[in-house]
Order: structure tokens, then sequence, then C-alpha cells
């Protein structure tokens, strides 16, 4: 309530191909036996987007009613526990490997699920994502968690048939992934949000770039 009662909302929404994401996802799982899901691959890819564009990592500062100064890409990654939701922190999450992404999201939300995390594993932050992929949600609003001022809402990977490539007669399916951008208008405006996204999305729709 609070929330929604004192920061600006404005929401964008962009559609990822992510036919090689998972493409490239199910090489890595057959031929290395490397267990990464497509959430962490999310994690990774608005890691490198907040890389590339630090004013989004600004958060909301009331005591000087002006946005902070860039802060250090930790991303929280909302988790359902039996007492509620919390968001623990993938601390330097740029900096960080799709393994480690996942061992580390793996180990926080084990431990949130138990209540054992410590006030610095779900304080803090410069940015959030919540994922209802898995449970066959396509779209949704994320409501932001201050003083960050983004929160990236996630849906399922939905199946689409597309016309015949140029000189091609067969219709062809790709799958896409929708994501829905929550901003705060005083710290990150219509056109930065846009530039996420479409940075977002380059990193989703190339997924080579985000091992490097």
């Amino acid at each position: 309530t609070e929330s929604k009662a004192t920061v600006p909302h404005h929401m964008l929404t962009i559609e990822c191909n992510i036919d090689d994401l998972l493409k490239l996802r199910k090489t890595l799982t057959n031929d290395l036996s490397v267990n990464i899901s497509v959430n962490d691959l999310v994690i990774k890819a608005a890691a490198l987007a907040l890389r590339d564009l630090p004013d989004v990592r600004r958060r909301w500062d009331a005591k000087i009613g002006a946005p902070s100064e860039p802060t250090p890409c930790d991303i929280a990654v909302a988790v359902a526990t039996p007492s509620g939701l919390i968001t623990p922190i993938v601390t330097g999450a740029d900096r960080r490997g799709c393994s480690d992404i996942n061992m580390t999201v793996k180990g926080l939300a084990e431990r949130a699920k138990l209540g054992k995390l410590m006030p610095e594993e779900y304080n803090g932050g410069c940015f959030s994502i919540s994922n209802l992929g898995m449970y066959g949600i396509k779209n949704f609003s994320a409501v932001i968690n201050p003083p960050q001022a983004c929160i990236l809402a996630v849906g399922g990977g939905v199946p689409r048939v597309l016309p015949p490539k140029d000189g091609e007669t067969d219709l062809q399916v790709s799958t896409f992934l929708s994501v829905q951008l929550s901003a705060d208008r005083r710290v990150v405006d219509g056109a930065l949000a846009s530039q996420f996204l479409q940075t977002f999305q380059g990193y989703m729709s190339a997924p080579k770039t985000i091992l490097l």
C-alpha cells in the first residue's frame, strides 16, 4: 500500500524470443551436465543490462528527495515462503557465472523457506525480479520494492506460430517470454526504462553474450 501510494509506478512490457536461449540451456545440460534454469539466465541478463545502464541502479533517496548515486549490481529475487514473500539478494550478479547464480539462488531460497536468512541477505539490492512463469502465468504487474526504483515481472515462455521465413513455405514456431518492468518515474523515466528493456531483450535473444 505504501509503495503504490507514494511511488509513481509506470509499467513497460517487452517480449523476448528465447529460442536460442532454450537451445543453449539444453546444450549445457546435455553436453556439460550444467544445470542452469531459465530464471538464472534472466537474472544474468538483467544484471548485464544493469551494468550497461548504471542509472537504472539508482534508488529514490527520501531524505534528499532525489535519486541516489548508482548502487552495486545486487539483484533481489522474489521467493515464496510459508510466512510470505521475501527477496534474498544475489550480490554482484553481473560478475557471477550462471552456475554460480544457480547455486546462490538455490541456497538463498532454501534458507529463506526455513527462515534462516541473515538480515544482510535480504536487505538492500538495486533491482528486483519476480518470476511466476513456473505457475503458468504469461504476464503480470509487480509492485516496486522501495527504495529500489525497478522490479521486473517475468512470465512463462509461450510458443507462437510465425509466418515462413523469406524463401520458405513452412510456418515456424518460436517461444516468446514476456517481461514487464515496473519503474519509479522519479528515477527511471520512460526513455531509460525502454532502453533497459531493449538491452535486456538483446541479451536474452543472443544468449551467448550472457556467457562472455
